[in-house]
């Protein structure tokens, strides 16, 4: 092909996909079905080259995680010398370590590389996972869940920030659905796991110990391929041609350089990042958001047992209401892409949420609670997600936006909360954990309600400065701002 097509090509920009970029179309139909093509073509290569096994990667850091929830139901905890309690308290402190660390290891990830980083960040929680199947006490148990938090931290910042590289926003949403619904999807994959492997007997070991090893050993597995398959960014994509490598650098990140092959980190990032005020706005609604998220991706199968079954049925149990999460995530994630909006879709995720909790907590016979929880978690699992495209989206600049996601993951301080909640002295039917979580699903749906609001003023007062002003002061004005913070960036709604 021509060099100067590919040219014209590259100029094409979609101004719903950067509405504050000021660039424009490239005139002619011929030209825009070109593009196009080009587009589906790149996005296809990526979706079968890149996304099947970071979603896979995903599932294995959700299985990891959640793993210690279906072995209690062996009675794990009695097992190893502890009591109950200190089962709950092993929980919160991995929050503790997950939270904490995260904005660290993203911004870790940024400065060596997120193809390098999430394969090491993997195999060393692979590590732990396989060791905590020969723990003893109470000392050794918050040891492995603390360590299991610090590995895990960084992951899903560092994997969103990385698919960014290669998807504009309005492709990005519908990706990041379908990574972390792999997420959700790990909560009834564990599940069905557990259910197989439970009915395993090996001389010298218990259950929930070869559950333990035979996921800590895949996980390690896996990270040994990815640490091969990943590529540093679009530039060295092995999987695209020459021409989608400009396209993708071009489309994604307009004005950066055709060398830049990671996201940096400068100072300059930092201090934007903890001036951001919608990130800070959002971060306590999404907090009060995934605490149903955070406490079922453990809790679920204790929640099924207290239902009436045994403690085998209710890891298979655990499936379905799980699999309904994960249909809920993808038909919102598609849907949010396709209208190229976030905030109503949140706000109808969590009033489907709040509908089938009210019902959990009000109808009286068992097999009407477990249909109201399928609901319940229906619309559980949006918020989380569609507020990390939500930010990515509202944040161009590359190493702000890497930072900005890592300090969102400190949302997962509701795992914190749904540890606490969800004890045993509440079971079987946890009436008071659920009345709690209402409260939480309450308050996140009137934040997010004044957030979308927030957002649309502080539009309403750039479009009125841009009018005061002519477009070259607006540029000039705009020289000395940095990424979104721009007279000229509209905020995606």
């Amino acid at each position: 092909m021509p060099r100067d097509r590919v040219s014209r090509r590259l100029t094409f920009r979609d101004p719903l996909i950067t509405p504050a970029s000021g660039s424009s179309y490239v005139s002619g139909a011929e030209d825009a079905c070109e593009n196009a093509q080009l587009g589906a073509r790149t996005n296809r290569r990526i979706d079968i080259a890149l996304l099947p096994l970071l979603s896979l990667l995903y599932l294995f850091n959700g299985l990891d995680r959640s793993n210690i929830g279906n072995a209690q139901t062996q009675g794990f905890t009695n097992d190893i010398g502890c009591q109950p309690d200190e089962f709950n308290l092993a929980v919160s402190l991995f929050y503790l370590t997950f939270v904490l660390f995260q904005p660290i290891s993203a911004g870790v990830g940024g400065w060596v590389g997120p193809n390098h980083w999430m394969p090491f960040m993997m195999f060393a929680w692979g590590a732990v996972t396989f060791a905590q199947a020969f723990i003893w006490g109470r000392g050794s148990l918050i040891t492995a869940r603390l360590l299991i938090g610090v590995f895990e931290a960084g992951f899903y910042p560092t994997a969103v920030a990385y698919l960014a590289l290669f998807y504009p926003p309005f492709d990005l949403g519908v990706r990041i659905g379908l990574f972390y619904g792999l997420y959700v999807v790990a909560n009834a994959f564990s599940a069905a796991m557990a259910y197989g492997i439970f009915h395993v007997q090996v001389p010298g070991m218990k259950t929930w110990q070869l559950l333990f090893v035979i996921q800590g050993s895949l996980t390690c597995m896996l990270a040994v391929v990815a640490w091969f398959w990943l590529p540093t960014g679009p530039e060295t994509a092995w999987f695209l041609s020459e021409e989608q490598r400009e396209w993708v650098v071009e489309r994604v990140q307009p004005g950066e350089s055709a060398t830049k092959k990671q996201p940096g980190i400068s100072w300059k990032d930092v201090t934007e990042t903890m001036r951001d005020w919608k990130l800070w706005f959002v971060l306590v609604f999404n907090i009060c958001a995934s605490v149903p998220a955070t406490a079922f991706s453990i809790f679920l199968p204790l929640v099924v047992q207290g239902m009436g079954y045994s403690s085998l049925e209710a890891n298979l149990m655990s499936v379905p209401p799980a699999v309904c999460g994960a249909i809920g995530l993808y038909l919102f994630a598609l849907s949010s892409d396709s209208r190229r909006e976030r905030g109503c879709h949140i706000l109808a995720a969590l009033v489907i949420a709040l509908a089938g909790l009210v019902s959990v907590v009000t109808v009286s016979t068992n097999p009407a609670k477990y249909a109201a929880l399928c609901l319940f978690l229906f619309g559980s699992y949006v918020p989380a997600p569609l507020t990390t495209a939500w930010l990515s989206e509202n944040t161009p600049a590359p190493g702000k936006r890497l930072l900005v996601l890592g300090v969102n993951g400190w949302g997962n301080l509701a795992g914190v909360i749904g540890s606490q909640l969800y004890r045993a002295e509440y079971a079987p039917e946890y009436r008071k954990p659920f009345f709690a979580t209402l409260g939480f699903m309450t308050a996140a749906l009137v934040g997010y309600v004044a957030y979308r609001f927030a957002l649309q003023a502080a539009n309403r007062r750039r479009a009125e400065i841009r009018q005061a002003m002519s477009e070259t002061e607006v540029q000039r004005r705009d020289m000395a701002r940095y990424a979104d913070r721009k007279w000229s960036f509209v905020y995606g709604l």
